[in-house]
Parts: structure tokens; sequence; C-alpha cells
């Protein structure tokens, strides 16, 4: 049983690392990558990720024990998920305040 909940785990977080790496791909975005962070080279890493994650779950073997294989692989997910919407695999920048007009100042 415990090879269906770290493989599964391992391939809920490739799965999920990988959609956005495919989506800003897509969409021809730049996106922070350990590859590059051009559209062409998160496309590709995505691809890799999403290929990788169906290998970790096919040999998980999901089937043979399904409540742990869905709460690993939804744990997975999840953190990967909070990662990216978090800190993000090289931190963000706080956003910096609008600039406020100077009082008497024409718009």
């Amino acid at each position: 049983m415990w090879h269906v909940i770290l493989l599964g785990f391992l391939g809920g977080l490739l799965a999920g690392n990988a959609f956005p790496h495919l989506a800003s791909g897509i969409t021809r975005r730049r996106y922070p990558s350990a590859l590059g962070n051009g559209p062409v080279t998160n496309f590709v890493g995505g691809w890799v990720l999403s290929v990788l994650a169906a290998l970790c779950l096919w040999w998980a073997d999901l089937p043979s024990h399904p409540g742990p294989a869905f709460a690993s692989v939804s744990a997975g997910v999840l953190l990967i998920g909070l990662f990216h919407a978090g800190p993000g695999a090289f931190g963000r920048p706080e956003p910096r305040p609008a600039p406020t007009p100077e009082p008497g100042s024409a718009r």
C-alpha cells in the first residue's frame, strides 16, 4: 500500500506542477521554469511533467487501494497548487503601490 501512497503523491505533484507550465506555453507567456522562462521551454517542461505524472500514477496501481490513492493524489495536487499560488518557484516580488497624484496636479 505504501507504493500507492508515495507514487500517487508524486504523480499528483507532477500533474499539478505540469498545468501552469502547459498553460503558460500554450498562451505564449513567460513563466519561471528550471529549463528557461520562455513559452516553448515551459510547454515542453509541462509535457514532460505530464508524462512523468502519468507513469507514476500508472505504476502506483491506484485501483488496488482507491481510498489512500485518492487522498495521496489529492494532497499532491493541493500542495503544489498552494506552492504556485503562494511563493512560486522563484518567489514573487511584492507589487508596488500605485503612485498617488500630488494635490493640485492635473491628470
